[in-house]
């Protein structure tokens, strides 16, 4: 099996030419005959009939001498042959003549003039009723193959043998710079698979080579990103697990000390709790993670209340609030939605937690519900640190915080936003963030009033 693309374009050329030549060949060479033999008819009729008079004119012997002499010989064959089928000939020696019958000579004696148009022959055969002194004779005038008959068909076979030379060089030398983009995507892809994203391909084609060229960039792109997010993951993730375990290892070695007073050892104890329950909570976030990614998360569409399912949240999450003195400042229009109820709850207990979370103690979060002809909007606004523009383009991503050092002030492990925006994704919805350092903080969330297919 031929593996190389270089040598299948080459050789499928190769084929294509050689086919198409010998089939040219064969068409150029029937027409090209068979328009020189209509041709040939016209002049073979007027030099059969110029021999007719010359016997009728001249004496037999005068006649015979005068025809054998005739340049035209070189051209024509002829044969004369009386009743009994003998005859004489004049013209070329070693001349393979047409075959002739005894019933076309005595078609030819009886006056008819013979000219056959459907001869398996190169040489075309007239047949001419001729008087002379000694009777009634058949003559029978066909064409030898003109020298240049054969010149041309030299001159055909030549050309086309050029052509073929020609046209296999040149497609040795555009299949080179046909399969070269190829080679560089070859080269590339093993690049890649070595772990080294930093590859140029430089290909500058159009068409579909350079439309793979760019597909190829594009994906090796991706790929960069994925692997980027990969290892930030695993550092996040690693991060993440190693500060409550840390404290878990710690505290419980504490706990063996035999002179730790009682009080000390439940503090410790409540500490450990604390920390598996962190641990048991970024573990079913990342579990609810990956189940939305992968979208085996079914979603259970029902019919609701959109402004009473927020209220019922921000009633659930009362302790959060009213520990601080935070108010609510509410524009709920009723609002119908098709979506799944349970999902969308944790949309607004994430969102309206983190608004609370870093909100100033005594200040007020507005939630506003608008809708349209296709969609419904919810905003939600708080007055607390806020983000910065750099920031935003990543607080959706998993395990990012958008203030390090506020990290162990406010808790939290990342994942909530991340997990949101992955919900409101499955409803074919929009989340965006709107926001400055300092000036609080506006989640607008998107969803469409008709519910996504499943």
């Amino acid at each position: 099996m031929i593996r190389s693309i270089y040598t299948r374009v080459v050789l499928t050329f190769l084929a294509s030419v050689i086919g198409g030549t010998i089939i040219a060949l064969f068409v150029a060479t029937w027409v090209f005959e068979d328009k020189l033999k209509e041709n040939m008819r016209i002049p073979l009729l007027h030099f059969g009939q110029d021999i007719v008079k010359i016997y009728e004119t001249f004496p037999l012997r005068e006649a015979n001498s005068f025809v054998s002499g005739m340049k035209q010989l070189d051209s024509y064959y002829i044969r004369i042959f009386d009743e009994a089928g003998k005859f004489q000939s004049y013209g070329l020696n070693g001349h393979k003549p047409v075959p002739v019958t005894m019933e076309e000579i005595k078609k030819v004696l009886a006056g008819e003039v013979y000219q056959p148009h459907n001869r398996n022959t190169s040489a075309l055969l007239l047949g001419l009723q001729l008087r002379t002194e000694d009777g009634t004779k058949a003559m029978f005038v066909e064409t030898l193959n003109p020298p240049s008959v054969t010149a041309r068909r030299n001159l055909i076979l030549n050309f086309l043998l050029y052509s073929l030379i020609a046209g296999s060089l040149l497609i040795l030398v555009a299949a080179m710079f046909l399969v070269r983009p190829i080679k560089k995507l070859t080269k590339a892809t093993r690049r890649i698979a070595a772990g080294d994203f930093n590859v140029e391909l430089n290909i500058k084609q159009t068409g579909e080579l350079g439309t793979l060229a760019r597909s190829f960039e594009e994906m090796m792109h991706d790929l960069q990103q994925l692997e980027q997010m990969r290892k930030e993951f695993v550092s996040n993730v690693s991060h993440e697990v190693q500060s409550p375990l840390t404290s878990i290892s710690g505290y419980a070695i504490a706990l063996k000390r035999v002179d730790l007073a009682e009080q000390e050892r439940n503090r410790y104890l409540d500490i450990i709790i604390a920390e598996a329950e962190r641990m048991s909570k970024m573990s079913d976030s990342l579990l609810k993670l990956s189940l939305l990614e992968s979208q085996s998360q079914q979603l259970r569409l029902i019919t609701f209340n959109l402004d009473e399912q927020i209220r019922r949240v921000i009633v659930a999450i009362q302790p959060q609030w009213s520990a601080r003195n935070i108010s609510f400042d509410l524009d709920l229009k009723p609002i119908i939605l098709l979506a799944d109820y349970d999902l969308l709850s944790q949309v607004w207990t994430n969102l309206l937690g983190n608004s609370i979370k870093f909100s100033k103690d005594n200040s007020v979060i507005n939630v506003s519900l608008k809708q349209d002809i296709n969609n419904v909007t919810v905003r939600i606004t708080d007055t607390g640190i806020g983000i910065s523009l750099e920031d935003q383009q990543r607080i959706f991503e998993r395990f990012f915080k958008a203030d390090r050092s506020h990290s162990r002030k406010y808790g939290g492990s990342g994942m909530g936003l991340a997990i949101v925006k992955q919900i409101v994704t499955l409803h074919k919805g929009d989340i965006r963030v709107e926001s400055e350092p300092g000036q609080g903080t506006t989640i607008v969330v998107t969803l469409p009033i008709i519910a996504p297919t499943e």
